[in-house]
């Protein structure tokens, strides 16, 4: 197996020995877990679908004014619209 070597602040080489410790494995033992987790995690992540596409279908549905989302006016409207309905659960 391939050596690297790499330099750690005191502070992380404590909890990796006590790591390496407490599973009673080699301080080499817990990288190598923790870069294969990471890694892992960081594949997985990237084939996530964003929010976007679990929406996809729903964009661009509404028919309502282009800038929706940045024309206070429009949250204005639609709150006093809520109210008047009796709705208290706005955001």
């Amino acid at each position: 197996m391939p050596t690297i070597s790499l330099k750690l602040p005191p502070a992380l080489l404590r909890e990796l020995e006590e790591e390496a410790t407490t599973q009673g494995v080699s301080k080499s033992q817990v990288v190598r877990q923790c870069l294969q987790k990471g890694l892992r995690t960081r594949r997985s992540m990237k084939k996530r679908p964003s929010c976007l596409d679990l929406v996809a279908d729903l964009a661009g549905a509404f028919n309502g004014p282009a800038d929706l989302s940045t024309n206070t006016s429009y949250l204005d409207e639609a709150l006093t619209a809520e109210h008047r309905r009796g709705r208290k659960n706005h955001r």
